[in-house]
């Protein structure tokens, strides 16, 4: 134990412009706003950890999670970094909610204790590097014309699927998608995400139904996740499969969802679910339950989204992910990590823990605390 001691941690603020904005149905995001957590034992292992908060949807800020860190760090300063499950209910103990910093220590945590056991994460978290990963390409809401562009850019690019935020009037949502059909064909995989965009189950059912003609593979977040009681009579009623996000934040919400027949998928999510100690919980519901499972992120770096891809390789039921936001970054902070192959592959590092870290230069002119 002594070895494994947690002796310093450091909190960085990572702040990066985005190439263009990124806009969906809950509003527009223009730059990375992330937090980097480092820890570090008494014998010289270092675990990092990334979130990405996301103010209309977990409620926190690059700022919110900075402070609520600093809260974190003391308490977990002279603990075995190997105390997963200790370690994570004090945060736990400490406040409620606030997933997204919790996930940046869950990671920086995991990193370590896969490390210590000589372990790529993916195998620590169980799993084994048995399958193919990719990632899909989003298409950013906007008018027609440019969402068109974007996609046939996508295609070309060789992404294997295409998503495409939504989340307006029907009329609005169906001239985008058949403008991205007229650009791409209708075989191109083609996936929709609305954020919560339609809010009511009415609407939703309505726009879906007038969307069953284009070839969509399932749809994310129809309605108002304070709704979600009604969103089994929207799977029920859509000609399109159904993946609850916004709803689905942790085991329990998974249980529920599965319970009244919501949905049949679920995009589990790091920042969503405080990290792999709970998102590999939704993933074992879901699998027992039959559903179809997708990993995905906020505006992750490299390094959050390499945590991503660890648990997208640890439960056989994940199928579909979508990393690709660190491609919209003016700038790639992190060493090591995966990497873009062609056609939207993710190859993935083969060393012992996380197999990322963040570029010194980075974190010393980061804003940023010790302890």
């Amino acid at each position: 134990m002594p070895g494994t001691v947690i002796q310093t941690i450091g909190i960085y603020k990572l702040l990066v412009p985005l190439k263009e904005p990124f806009i969906i149905s809950l509003g527009p995001l223009t730059a990375v706003e992330n937090i980097v957590v480092v820890i570090r034992t008494a014998g010289g292992l270092v675990g990092y950890g990334e979130c990405s908060p996301f103010l209309t949807i977990n409620g926190e800020s690059v700022d919110t999670c900075f402070i609520v860190g600093q809260y974190f760090a003391p308490a977990l300063q002279g603990r075995d970094a190997l105390d997963l499950a200790g370690n994570l209910a004090e945060l736990d103990r400490i406040i409620y909610g606030n997933s997204s910093i919790k996930s940046a220590f869950d990671i920086a945590l995991h990193d370590l204790a896969a490390q210590h056991a000589g372990l790529p994460l993916y195998e620590f978290l169980g799993g084994k590097n048995d399958k193919i990963l990719t990632t899909d390409m989003t298409v950013s809401l906007g008018p027609p014309a440019k969402m068109q562009a974007d996609a046939v850019r996508f295609q070309e690019e060789g992404f294997p699927a295409i998503k495409v935020k939504l989340g307006g009037t029907l009329d609005d949502d169906v001239a985008r998608i058949r403008a991205i059909r007229a650009g791409i064909g209708m075989a191109h995989p083609l996936r929709i995400d609305a954020n919560q965009g339609w809010h009511t189950a009415d609407h939703a059912i309505a726009v879906l139904q007038a969307l069953a003609e284009f070839n969509i593979e399932h749809c994310e977040e129809p309605i108002l996740r304070q709704h979600f009681m009604e969103l089994s009579r929207v799977s029920a009623a859509s000609p399109i499969p159904i993946m609850a996000d916004e709803s689905c934040g942790d085991e329990y919400d998974a249980a529920r969802l599965i319970q009244l027949q919501a949905c049949q998928m679920l995009n589990i999510k790091l920042g969503k679910s405080s990290g792999f100690h709970r998102a590999q919980k939704i993933a074992k519901l879901g699998e027992a339950a039959g559903l179809t499972l997708q990993v995905g992120g906020f505006l992750e770096s490299r390094l959050g989204m390499t945590a991503a891809a660890h648990l997208a390789l640890s439960n056989p039921a994940i199928h579909h992910c979508d990393f690709d936001t660190p491609l919209m970054f003016t700038d790639d902070p992190v060493l090591g990590g995966f990497r873009y192959g062609p056609g939207g592959l993710i190859e993935m590092p083969t060393g012992p823990g996380l197999g990322a870290t963040i570029d010194e230069d980075w974190l010393r002119r980061a804003e940023q605390v010790h302890f």
